[in-house]
């Protein structure tokens, strides 16, 4: 630490406030004056700065529950689900029981405080206690030590940090948008590859394969390991393809009726929204001989006598149009799902020989191939910028800025 600094501790320099909830049956508390806060809306925003919440409480709401305004400035910091959201408020503001109000005193800078607790949040992390969520509560935050530089110090730091994260920001919002832009151009090749050309036919897709729906494989044989993996449509990524599950794969070392285990290049589609748009995603498999075919996907095979490339219709199941159609067929309130006869419904275009077929689905891999490598590259500056955003401030509270 540098010459001219020294050590306090959170409960030195900062007022640490509890939140509160008032009765949310109770319409006289809900709809005031008051700002309030959350820790689900702290993670929303972009911002440091809050000026506006999503929900406010009158005086009565505060008068009968734990809830305290802030005054402007100071620093708010989710303490629990998750510990480390953090804002700054401009305006008075409470919060609810999952935030503690660090009211900064004379010796510390508010914006400073915000980027040092933006830089411990593992620590906060390590501090919280608790069997269902970590909770950090307000007595081990008011013991934990802070840097103190003199305040003009302080403010050199917070504005050297603020031109660096300014330009770490636009820089993340290129990338991200560049990251956007690969996929984006990728899927506007495939719609164009897969439009109806002159000597193409269209027919429904009950005219040209046959969906099967995969055992309802029994739980109790299911393990952390073993040679075969049932695949589900957890297993999908949104967009197609195969996804590891890590500790989530199921292994499934019981007897295998029929014929469920998978070939490689087999094609399935997900026929049950296990996630948010993973119905209708498809999905090739990888391997032959490790795969198991569970009764929430959909086998997709040709007919006899129908020009059938598996690659070249995994890319027809992923168009937008057909995914959109799959989707918009689909029933049910908690967990939608479909049928082999609401995807058979669905009108598409195909070359009528399997070579061309195989051409169309060769071109589409190049293209995926070097999407694939683009958004690898943004990935990785994206992973970059966040590094040098911990390196700055590791540096500037180690007094090396």
């Amino acid at each position: 630490m540098n010459a001219g600094w020294s050590l306090a501790s959170i409960g030195d320099v900062c007022d640490v406030v509890n939140g509160g909830t008032p009765k949310t049956g109770v319409p006289d508390y809900w709809g005031g004056q008051h700002q309030w806060i959350t820790p689900a809306e702290m993670g929303k925003r972009i911002s440091p700065y809050v000026s506006q919440t999503e929900r406010t409480i009158t005086d009565q709401g505060l008068q009968n529950s734990s809830a305290r305004p802030l005054p402007p400035l100071s620093v708010i910091l989710s303490s629990r689900a998750p510990i480390g959201h953090l804002v700054i408020n401009t305006e008075p503001m409470a919060t609810n029981q999952g935030c503690k109000g660090l009211v900064p005193r004379k010796q510390i800078d508010h914006k400073f405080l915000y980027y040092y607790l933006g830089s411990i949040v593992e620590l906060l992390n390590d501090l919280g206690a608790g069997a269902t969520f970590k909770e950090l509560s307000g007595g081990k935050l008011k013991e934990v030590p802070v840097p103190l530089p003199p305040l003009p110090e302080q403010q050199r730091i917070v504005t050297l940090l603020d031109e660096a994260f300014d330009g770490i920001a636009t820089a993340k919002a290129h990338a991200e948008k560049n990251l956007q832009n690969a996929r984006a151009i990728f899927e506007s090749q495939r719609e164009v590859l897969l439009s109806f050309k002159q000597g193409w036919l269209e027919a429904p897709l009950a005219a040209l394969c046959e969906v099967k729906h995969g055992y309802a494989f029994e739980g109790e044989f299911f393990a952390s390991d073993g040679d075969y993996v049932l695949l589900t449509p957890g297993s999908f990524f949104e967009t197609g393809g195969y996804r590891e599950r890590g500790e989530k794969t199921k292994f499934f070392r019981g007897q295998i009726p029929g014929d469920y285990i998978l070939d490689a290049g087999d094609l399935l589609v997900a026929m049950t929204e296990q996630a948010a748009g993973l119905l209708g995603s498809p999905l090739l498999v990888p391997e032959s001989d490790r795969f198991l075919h569970n009764q929430r996907l959909g086998l997709v095979t040709g007919k006899p006598g129908i020009p059938w490339d598996n690659e070249f219709f995994f890319h027809v199941f992923n168009l937008v149009r057909v995914r959109q159609e799959i989707h918009a067929s689909s029933s049910g309130v908690k967990v939608r799902h479909t049928s082999p006869g609401r995807i058979g419904a669905v009108q598409v275009a195909y070359p009528k020989s399997v070579a061309e077929q195989t051409s169309v689905a060769a071109q589409l891999g190049d293209l995926s191939t070097e999407c694939e490598r683009l958004e690898s590259l943004y990935r990785q500056k994206l992973t970059a910028l966040d590094y040098l955003k911990k390196s700055l401030l590791h540096r500037a509270f180690s007094g090396d800025l």
